[in-house]
């Protein structure tokens, strides 16, 4: 055989095998790499959408972050302001009691002091009939002269 036969006869192999190729092979393969070339896009463009997606999301944890701060100051400040009324509403009433208490303690002191004056008063009416008799050596009636021991307890 002679190289120049060879050299055809592979050459239009060649170019058969090549438009079998084309024909019939190659749409399968350009479909394959388009649809690659999709699905890569599509995956870039859900990454870029992510990375959106992921600083509004960032600031939107931020933003509540803040508000929640500002929520929980307001909360903490109630808490004090309730705390100190808490406070002044019982110190309110604890000077209430107190005055309360001052002033029962003077009653009973005022009705004390009463019950020891009309003691010592029957005492001292008790000394003076005594006195009176050992002065008059005699004895001095205490129901009939009792108006005049009265008006002698209430000088006294």
């Amino acid at each position: 055989m002679d190289i120049n036969l060879t050299f055809v006869v592979q050459g239009l192999a060649f170019f058969a095998v090549a438009w079998l190729v084309m024909k019939f092979g190659w749409p399968h393969i350009i479909a394959a790499i388009e649809e690659r070339q999709r699905k890569i896009a599509e995956g870039l463009a859900a990454a870029d959408n992510s990375q959106k997606a992921l600083a509004q999301a960032q600031d939107q944890v931020n933003e509540e972050l803040k508000a929640a701060r500002v929520k929980a100051n307001e909360i903490i400040e109630q808490a004090h302001q309730r705390a100190n009324q808490i406070v002044d509403a019982a110190k309110a009433e604890a000077i209430a009691e107190g005055a309360r208490q001052k002033a029962l303690a003077e009653s009973e002191i005022a009705a004390a002091s009463n019950r020891a004056r009309e003691d010592l008063r029957k005492q001292v009416s008790v000394l003076a009939v005594t006195g009176a008799e050992k002065l008059l050596k005699r004895e001095i009636d205490a129901n009939a002269h009792k108006a005049l021991l009265d008006e002698l307890a209430a000088e006294i």
